[in-house]
Order: C-alpha cells, then structure tokens, then sequence
C-alpha cells in the first residue's frame, strides 16, 4: 500500500473502495485541510455513495453523547455492521487531547476493524464544518460503512448545519440540561426525530421526560412522533430500545418515500450554504482589494449610503449581476 507521502488520486480513492484506513484517515486528513486533492478523491468516490444511514447526534456537552455512541457501537457491531464515528469539535482540531474526558469511552472501539472513528475541529476549512463534514461523511460511504454517526458538541449555528446532513437526528438530553429544554420550547432547536434522555436513574429524569412529551405534543402537524426513551449508556440500559427507534424512524422514512426527499433536500441546502460561503469569501476580498468597493463600505458606516443601496453596487461590481433583484 502506498506510504503516507506517496498517495495519489487514483491510490487513494481505490484505497479508500477496499476500506483501507489508511487512505481513510488520509483522505479526512485532506478534507480538513481543504486540500485540492481531496476534492478530486471525492469526486471520483460521488458515484459510489449512498448506501450509508447518517446518524446525528447532537445536546449539550456532558450529557453522555459519547458513552450513547460506545453503548451503540456494542450493539450493533455483533451483527458485522460497518460504522463510521465524525465526532466534530468546533473548538478544537483532532489530538490526543480529544480522548479525553467522556469521548475516552470511544477508545474501546479504536481498534475494531469494522469502527473507523475520527474527530474533527475547524482548523483551515474553507466553506466552514459543514463542507469538511459532508466530504468526511462521502468518503466513509464510499468505503461501505452502512452506519454514519456524526456527534457535534452542543447546539450552535455550526452544529447544527453539521446535523443537517443526517438521515436521522438524535437529541441526547440528561436531567439538569435545562437550556435544552428551553431551547425545544422556543422552537430555537430542530424537532428532533428521536430523543435519548441519558442518566435515567437521576431523580428528575421523569420530570424531563414529561416536560419534553409536553412540549412535542404541541406540533400535533408532523406524521412521525418523535420517541423519547430513557437510557443509561454507561451500563447500556435501553440501548437496544433506543436502537430500535432508530431502525423505526429509518423504515418510516423509506415506507413513505421522505428518505431520499429528506436526502435530495439536504445535499441541495448543501450546495447552496457552501456556495453562500464561498461567495460571501469572494465578496469580502474583492471588498478589501477595491479601492472603490471599500468607500462604498465606508460610506455604508458613515451613514452617507444606506446598506441595501451598497449590496446593489457590490453585487453589481463583483458579480455582474443586477443587485437590485439579487
């Protein structure tokens, strides 16, 4: 196989078909750095993807995210089933340092040959976490693993653009996560499509569990109800049951045909929120390297020129478009 300086396109995209990991760990490599080739690795991988079931998960740090996913590992791994773990970290890039804490409950499944398991920061993506966790995600169903899960820490804007490109969406909440509950009430957090609340021996785990039953009756518009069950991830209590919500929620989805709807919808917001990205990128250094541009932005924050009258003339200079309609 070939050494680490010594991949190419076509090494490495046949590297990663036979499952290599790695041409695994090389590819994600390359994807978090944005690397040109990366991008040529996927592209010729496209056409194989598909076959894999993303799982998002996502809540509060410390709410055992990563004790469910061990515990899901464990349960579905007697069953020969192939898995691929993206466990993304806005704050910080991949280091040993990343073992830590609760994700140390992954390290049981580092040397299983059908887990391949990667943390993610931010460092040096160009269109933002999303894009890097997208071309993460084609890379590990190009290279057959049947099940994706995607773990993010917390529940901000990026976050949330990373569980978009879920099949399935998996809240975590524990009893004393209180913010979660808030944020569900608000409508601020996505429905999920299944709930985990995590540490069901805490005395107010019931509480919760009906507070958010409550709060989910009031969308009495969507045709699937998200199950809540309790768990204890530590000892695996209810993981099963949990998994079975999973599978449920996967077959409802195929049953009536919203699967691939939800997956044409999502790759289409992909497109269009990393071109958003990208254009935004363009725009600001076309800004910063036109002299004519840049009084135009001063004139917006002198108050000389109102903003929307400033969008029509950048528009216009950098896109030959017609600002006015954009």
């Amino acid at each position: 196989m070939a050494g680490r300086r010594d991949w190419t396109r076509e090494t490495l995209a046949a590297g990663i078909r036979d499952g290599d990991r790695r041409a695994l760990a090389r590819a994600i490599t390359l994807v978090e750095n944005g690397d040109a080739l990366a991008y040529e690795v996927v592209r010729d991988l496209y056409p194989r993807t598909g076959g894999a079931y993303a799982i998002g998960l996502t809540g509060p740090p410390g709410v055992g995210k990563s004790s469910l996913i061990s515990a899901l590992l464990r349960h579905v791994r007697p069953d020969g089933t192939e898995v691929g773990v993206i466990s993304v970290d806005p704050s910080s890039p991949f280091s040993q340092g990343a073992l830590l804490g609760d994700r140390i409950r992954l390290s049981d499944h580092f040397l299983d040959p059908g887990v391949f398991i990667r943390s993610m920061g931010t460092r040096g993506h160009l269109g933002g976490l999303a894009e890097a966790t997208l071309q993460a995600l084609l890379v590990l169903d190009a290279a057959g693993k049947e099940i994706v899960m995607l773990e993010t820490v917390g529940t901000g804007q990026s976050e949330v653009e990373v569980i978009g490109i879920a099949d399935t969406v998996l809240l975590v909440l524990m009893p004393g996560s209180g913010d979660s509950v808030q944020a569900l009430k608000a409508g601020i957090m996505e429905i999920p499509d299944v709930i985990a609340i995590n540490k069901m021996d805490h005395p107010a785990a019931k509480t919760m569990l009906n507070e958010v039953r409550s709060i989910l009756g009031l969308d009495k518009e969507r045709e699937w109800r998200p199950p809540i069950v309790l768990t204890e991830a530590t000892r695996g209590e209810n993981v099963p049951e949990l998994w079975e919500k999973l599978v449920e929620h996967r077959a409802f989805l195929e049953s009536s045909g919203q699967l691939e709807e939800r997956r044409r919808s999502n790759l289409a917001s992909e497109v269009f929120s990393v071109a958003s990205a990208r254009a935004k990128q363009h725009i600001e250094r076309a800004v910063a390297d036109d002299p004519e541009l840049r009084r135009v932005l001063d004139a917006v924050q002198r108050r000389e020129l109102d903003p929307l009258s400033a969008v029509r003339e950048i528009l216009e200079k950098v896109f030959k478009v017609d600002g006015s309609r954009a």
